[in-house]
């Protein structure tokens, strides 16, 4: 007991002592209970225990869904508003509809009211959406999927403006970067570098792959792509790598010779999502091509349409309401504690199918 006395009370003889030298300053926040951690070697209790005396004492004030402050913060502490802002790219689609119902119900549950906006993947509409928030100012969090998330995004001052009035702040699907901001999602490096796996198990080596430029998502897919090749010794050919944004992943047919171009000698193909997958299929239906016969096919959702398709497709499934209720179980943690690591990955299993082919003599 006094091992761990002495433990704590150095933590906080520590902290005390940057807040006399001014190191520290009324208003700074504080480090992390995480960081705080690492730097001493002590467990979080341990570490939370140090905060607690120090908070008594009046020298560091814990605020909800934002972190621990030098000094007394309480006439800035926000009024609880029991209301949370659930920002989406789309409201339609197989993916959208489960994901937000999960967040929705899950709040409710907790006594929360939502208000749900959609940005149809625009960054003028997300600005003004963002504007509408901080005008009204009356959530205790904003829940959002990230609007064109590979590309540099106008917006961040609206984010950092939510983080500096103390509005916990959670991402799904895909966060910025540039942001210190959780994001459940996912884990979309090693699904695709799962599903790119299977391919190579059934003896594939000259895989295309198809990405989205304009998300997160699609980047972090193709590094999942690359490191599964890299892994088994196959160099990464950028003439199997295609491209596309929105607007392409609606209609392939629109860029036909750009996809039939990159597909020329393969024997698989591993797509960005199973919209794209869907397509795909169609189009090489109606250019005479044979699915799995001179091209195997896998996606990642696991969604209705991979069974539409014809072959149904090998695919990674999407948890859409699990990872609404994650997402919102995560916001409400925020809210409570200032320090909660909100940061989650899922990675489900392949649901193998028909689109792919054994070759190679594998067994």
């Amino acid at each position: 007991m006094r091992q761990r006395e002495a433990k704590y009370i150095s933590l906080v003889n520590w902290i005390k002592e940057k807040i006399s030298t001014r190191e520290l300053r009324p208003g700074e926040k504080l480090y992390s209970e995480n960081e705080l951690s690492q730097m001493f070697g002590l467990s979080r209790q341990t570490v939370r225990h140090a905060i607690g005396v120090l908070e008594s004492e009046g020298l560091v004030e814990r605020v909800r869904g934002s972190g621990t402050y030098v000094g007394s913060r309480r006439g800035n502490v926000r009024k609880r508003m029991m209301n949370i802002a659930v920002i989406s790219t789309y409201v339609d689609g197989y993916i959208f509809p489960p994901t937000l119902q999960g967040i929705v119900q899950t709040l409710s549950g907790a006594g929360y009211m939502t208000q749900i906006a959609f940005t149809n993947n625009r960054v003028d509409s997300e600005r003004k959406i963002l504007e509408g928030i901080l005008e009204k100012d009356n959530v205790d969090g904003v829940i959002v999927e990230a609007t064109k998330s590979a590309l540099p995004n106008p917006n961040l001052e609206y984010y950092l403006e939510l983080q500096k009035r103390q509005i916990a702040l959670l991402f799904f699907n895909c966060g910025y970067p540039e942001l210190k901001a959780p994001v459940v999602a996912l884990d979309d490096v090693k699904v695709a570098e799962d599903a790119v796996n299977y391919l190579l198990s059934q003896g594939h080596r000259k895989i295309a792959g198809i990405f989205k430029a304009d998300d997160g998502q699609g980047k972090l897919r193709y590094a999942g792509y690359v490191e599964a090749l890299l892994k088994e010794g196959i160099s990464v050919d950028d003439r199997k790598i295609l491209w596309i944004d929105t607007e392409d992943q609606k209609a392939l047919r629109n860029i036909k010779n750009s996809v039939l171009r990159r597909l020329t000698d393969c024997t698989a193909v591993f797509c960005y999502n199973d919209e794209v997958a869907f397509g795909l299929i169609e189009l090489l239906h109606k250019e005479g091509f044979r699915v799995p016969g001179q091209l195997s096919i896998v996606s990642i959702d696991g969604s209705e349409l991979s069974m539409l398709a014809e072959p149904h497709i090998t695919s990674v499934p999407y948890p859409m309401e699990e990872l609404g209720r994650k997402t919102a179980e995560n916001m409400l943690n925020l809210i409570e504690e200032p320090d909660f690591d909100g940061m989650y990955l899922f990675r489900p299993e392949l649901l193998v199918r028909d689109s792919v082919r054994k070759i190679g003599g594998i067994s």
